[in-house]
């Protein structure tokens, strides 16, 4: 049955600015390779960077009234997750929509359907990422739900959850674990710059990954 929900619970404001210090597959592997959206859904633009809780949308394919309504009612900082069936041959969002969001304070949109105007939602600098690009209108019928639980790119994403997207996709935190997400992030991005560190003042590949017993096991000798 269609529902409006408007009072969640979000992850807290300073854990997602923590998180939005780290690129989505540092988080991804952060947390145990979880999280992570299908990689057929991606920016309009590789500069595009957001983080954010989620406000669910569960919308039916070709129609967009839903989306609307979840614009009217996110808050500032929310990232906007419309499931709507992986459906490519529709432009639900384009520009009108995106000043709305701007007017707003909404941090991006992200969907699994199509979008479009999307050299005019570049220039607005509203982060979108979305499943196709597609110029074929939508309509404006079909009731569904906002902030429900949703299945988005193959992920369960519940209302406020932590949606982290750049260049490379998005990831998916749950809002309880967005803390200890972060930290756990932070030792990684720790860790792989010492990685660097090493391979800059000549150590090997092998040597620095401790490969050299894992490769022996396998039948393989690294003696040049």
């Amino acid at each position: 049955m269609p529902h409006i929900i408007t009072r969640i619970a979000r992850a807290a404001a300073e854990d997602v600015a923590e998180l939005a210090r780290f690129g989505s597959a540092t988080i991804h592997e952060a947390q145990g390779r979880l999280g992570a959206v299908s990689s057929r859904i991606k920016p309009i633009d590789r500069a595009m960077s957001v983080c954010g809780p989620a406000f669910t949308v569960q919308s039916a394919p070709r129609d967009n009234i839903m989306l609307q309504l979840a614009i009217n009612y996110a808050q500032k900082g929310d990232v906007i997750v419309v499931s709507a069936g992986e459906y490519e041959e529709a432009g639900s969002f384009g520009d009108v929509l995106g000043n709305a969001c701007l007017a707003k304070g909404i941090a991006g949109v992200v969907t699994d359907t199509g979008v479009r105007d999307t050299l005019e939602l570049i220039k607005l600098g509203l982060p979108v990422f979305s499943l196709s690009v597609c110029i074929k209108g939508t309509v404006k019928e079909t009731l569904g739900q906002i902030n429900g639980d949703i299945v988005f790119g193959g992920q369960l994403v519940r209302p406020g959850d932590v949606i982290r997207g750049d260049a490379d996709g998005l990831v998916v935190v749950r809002r309880e674990d967005a803390a200890a997400v972060a930290a756990k992030s932070a030792a990684r991005e720790e860790a792989e710059a010492g990685y660097i560190t090493a391979y800059k003042s000549g150590r090997s590949v092998i040597d620095v990954s401790n490969l050299e017993a894992v490769l022996k096991a396998k039948g393989l000798t690294t003696d040049l």
